[in-house]
């Protein structure tokens, strides 16, 4: 026997199968940006020589500017002597027709660009709710070129995030190289207990 759908029935079911479901890197944007407004203290895990001066150094990753398309995250580090704070980076992701973009912006204390910044790349597959890579772009290739940076070529970020409220929860930042297997730089923050906010970082006041 068969039922004829109720009118009810029928929209409920072309609303169910019309409405799209959130891909990975929507959540992956929502974890992101259930952080918007707070700060994190964190540190270098990883054990690569070549970033030993960063070792034991204080971190703080400020989630200082929120939208609907732009999430700036500023990292700080404090100096070597503890006389003050390194303010000169911050992570930018943004949403892009394609997918997820992260660009390092590099500014001096006096606000002004680093001749190295806005270099980064766009996610080139989904990824996962709670970790997306970033590969090298063109406009970065031709800018560590430019500046001799040859070692950087084939650099990939990544960046790994829980919403706020997970038990245990953390954020990452990692840079790896496709052509050298040793190299690994990571920091990660405890997000289970923000931190007050540091002043902004350079150029971002």
């Amino acid at each position: 026997m068969r039922y004829a759908l109720t009118p009810l029935a029928a929209l409920l079911l072309a609303s169910c199968a019309t409405t799209p479901q959130p891909t990975p890197q929507d959540r992956f944007w929502t974890a992101l940006q259930s952080h918007c407004g707070k700060a994190y203290d964190g540190a270098l895990v990883s054990t690569d020589a070549r970033d030993a001066d960063f070792r034991g150094r204080p971190m703080i990753a400020h989630w200082s500017e929120c939208s609907d398309a732009r999430t700036a995250i500023a990292f700080h580090v404090q100096d070597a002597d503890k006389s003050g704070w390194d303010r000169s980076r911050t992570w930018v992701v943004t949403r892009t027709a394609d997918g997820l973009r992260l660009k390092h912006d590099h500014r001096h204390a006096d606000g002004v660009e680093d001749a190295v910044t806005q270099y980064g790349g766009d996610t080139l597959s989904a990824g996962t709710e709670r970790v997306q890579d970033f590969p090298v772009d063109a406009f970065s290739i031709a800018l560590f070129e430019r500046e001799g940076l040859n070692a950087s070529l084939t650099n990939v970020w990544r960046v790994e995030v829980d919403p706020t409220g997970t038990p245990g929860a953390r954020f990452a930042y990692l840079l790896t190289r496709r052509n050298d297997p040793t190299r690994l730089f990571r920091v990660e923050f405890d997000l289970t207990e923000p931190v007050a906010p540091p002043p902004p970082a350079w150029g971002w006041e």
